[in-house]
């Protein structure tokens, strides 16, 4: 779980705003910190430094039951998703867990959810009709896609 070394305490959970207390290093901006809320796994995401070794970060799951001095701990890496072929259909969350009951996702390459935009060239530059399956739509006001 801790690959980085840090770790933190919860110092204030508002919402799903959860401000995080660390020694004298920081996790970077969109980091994943995670830490344990009732048993099951919680994955935050540092969204800003506050000063005085505190980051607030966001959760990405609830946190009922998050209690100020819980230790938190850096991952050293954005959240990660599966990516490819073999997600095709699949639902998962937002940390890219499997919630279909079709069971676990295996050899998937994962990615970062932050990811830079296409460039100019990589983009499609033509224009398509996006086709409804309405027919007065599609013959009235087609939509371009």
């Amino acid at each position: 779980m801790n690959k980085t070394g840090l770790a933190g305490k919860v110092r204030q959970v508002i919402g799903a705003v959860v401000d995080v207390q660390f020694g004298e290093h920081l996790p970077a901006i969109l980091n994943a910190l995670e830490t344990s809320n009732v048993g099951n796994r919680l994955v935050l995401e540092v969204a800003q430094h506050l000063g005085e070794n505190t980051v607030r970060c966001i959760a990405m799951d609830s946190t009922e039951g998050l209690v100020r001095g819980q230790d938190v701990y850096d991952t050293g890496a954005p959240i990660t998703v599966p990516v490819g072929p073999g997600m095709l259909g699949r639902i998962i969350n937002v940390i890219g867990e499997p919630v279909d009951e079709a069971g676990p996702v295996d050899g998937i390459e994962m990615r970062s959810i932050h990811q830079p935009a296409p460039t100019y060239v990589e983009q499609s530059t033509e224009a398509q009709i996006l086709v409804t399956g309405i027919k007065v739509l599609d013959l009235l006001a087609p939509y371009a896609r």
